[in-house]
């Protein structure tokens, strides 16, 4: 395969900037056993479960991960942290990376320093902290990592905190979100439990490669990122109980779709529960071994996420999806409409 196949025109003012309100996306749902698609919103949702589904949840919250950076002098550097080792040190990306030197210091702007320890390659540091840099203290001085298609010439906005993030994240690590679910409110969520859905939650923290383009010419040659994943206990029985029923399991989102298609790889037919992770590839071809239906955004034209779609629903038939999607006007990317494939 060709990573041109998942090519798609698009127009740029279909790339949504701004957030609806929660509950009130459009969704396009692509039924896969009549062919035929449906243009519905995310409060109909329901409609497409059924009692005893299982709806799977990614509850990573995203980190304030975009710091600046300046030497005494006054020149200024974009850091956006990626991997947290303990808090002291970090791997980023620094920017411009031809500027900075390896081991000077930096200030930030609560008065604490950072050091270019080591640079790997690509713009990526091995980076290191005075005092810790944890999560409060990023959430006081970092700016929320939207992605580069939504432009903010002023930076991130308070509401973009608020908005980037689901109703449901609890677990700090990710660089992006999951944005599958940030269409869901609360009450959203409890028509679902009270409709017999049975929902779970796992934790993938979403990565940096969720912005990295396919840059090669053939597919097979892609080199995928890892992204680590957790299922608790709970969720891992929920999971294994659901596939030895014969029950559907429904995820939202491509990050849950992932982790979920990663563990049954990994534990032969059953999820594992605790800590791991994985570097998965999903293209056309790909056998599924517990994704039954998948809640999605609408994804840029040759990226993998695009590739994991096309798997699911066939690539002929994804392309032919986004063109009516496109034609009928919905709103693409993390703050755009949804996708319903069953």
């Amino acid at each position: 395969m060709r990573t041109a196949d998942f090519d798609y025109l698009l127009p740029e003012e279909l790339i949504a900037q701004e957030a609806v309100e929660r509950g009130d996306s459009r969704m396009l749902i692509v039924d896969r056993k009549s062919g035929q698609t449906h243009h519905q919103g995310i409060s109909d949702l329901t409609s497409w479960l059924k009692s005893g589904d299982l709806l799977l949840l990614n509850d990573t919250r995203v980190i304030a991960a975009r710091l600046e950076a300046r030497r005494p002098t006054g020149r200024r550097f974009e850091v956006f942290l990626l991997e947290d080792e303990n808090g002291v040190r970090w791997r980023g990306l620094v920017k411009p990376t031809s500027r900075a030197r390896q081991g000077e210091n930096l200030e930030l702007s609560d008065g604490g320093s950072l050091r270019l320890d080591r640079a790997l390659g690509e713009g990526l540091w091995d980076l290191t902290f005075d005092p810790v840099m944890d999560v409060e203290r990023l959430d006081r001085i970092g700016a929320t990592p939207l992605p580069p298609y939504i432009h903010r010439p002023g930076g991130p906005s308070p509401e973009d905190r608020e908005r980037y993030q689901t109703v449901y994240a609890t677990e700090p690590g990710a660089v992006a979100a999951p944005t599958a679910g940030l269409h869901f409110n609360q009450t959203q969520l409890d028509v679902v439990e009270a409709a017999g859905v049975e929902i779970a939650r796992l934790t993938l923290h979403v990565g940096i490669g969720t912005f990295r383009p396919v840059s090669v010419e053939q597919v097979a040659d892609h080199q995928m990122h890892s992204e680590r994943y957790c299922f608790t206990e709970e969720t891992a029985a929920a999971v294994n109980l659901a596939i030895g029923q014969g029950r559907r399991i429904v995820c939202v989102g491509t990050t849950s779709a992932r982790a979920l298609e990663g563990a049954l790889v990994k534990g032969a037919g059953q999820v594992q529960p605790g800590w791991d992770s994985t570097d998965i590839f999903i293209t056309p071809g790909y056998h599924f071994r517990g994704v039954g239906a998948l809640l999605t955004n609408f994804h840029l034209p040759k990226s993998t996420l695009l590739m994991m779609v096309s798997a699911l629903g066939g690539r002929e038939r994804m392309l032919d999806v986004y063109a009516e999607a496109v034609r009928e006007r919905y709103r693409f990317f993390s703050f755009g409409d949804a996708m319903l494939i069953v």
